[in-house]
């Protein structure tokens, strides 16, 4: 696991750093269309999408993750979440947002990440291309 808290400063100069922060500015100028398209699909307001999208790129970035992971907006989620703002409007979206984290964090906890592996290469590669 790697995070932004685990190493010094001091390992991070010349060119590590700049590779870092061209990283995080590629990944800003996509994050940025996917979010409110997201937002859009969701029914919510785009700067819900924005705000969702930082926030949950920064709590990565100083908490951890692995060098190949990916956290940002989630198609899968934009698809579910119309109907529940619908239902229960966009007040309870923060708190269906925290649960979701909470149960991630316990899957996580628990070592579920390895079921992964039981997914077939064609149902991932079908789902990525589907975003």
């Amino acid at each position: 696991w790697y995070t932004i808290l685990s190493r010094p400063y001091s390992k991070a100069k010349g060119k590590a750093f700049l590779r870092e922060a061209l990283s995080g500015v590629t990944v800003s100028l996509a994050q940025v269309p996917e979010a409110v398209a997201f937002a859009f699909t969701a029914g919510v307001d785009p700067i819900i999408g924005l705000q969702a999208a930082w926030i949950m790129c920064l709590i990565t970035g100083l908490f951890g993750g692995a060098p190949g992971m990916i956290s940002g907006a989630t198609g899968a989620l934009a698809v579910v979440l119309p109907a529940f703002v619908e239902e229960f409007g966009v007040g309870y979206l923060f708190y269906a947002v925290i649960m979701m984290g909470f149960i991630q964090v316990f899957f996580g906890l628990i070592g579920a990440g390895k079921l992964v592996r039981l997914i077939g290469a064609p149902v991932m590669v079908g789902f990525v291309d589907g975003l």
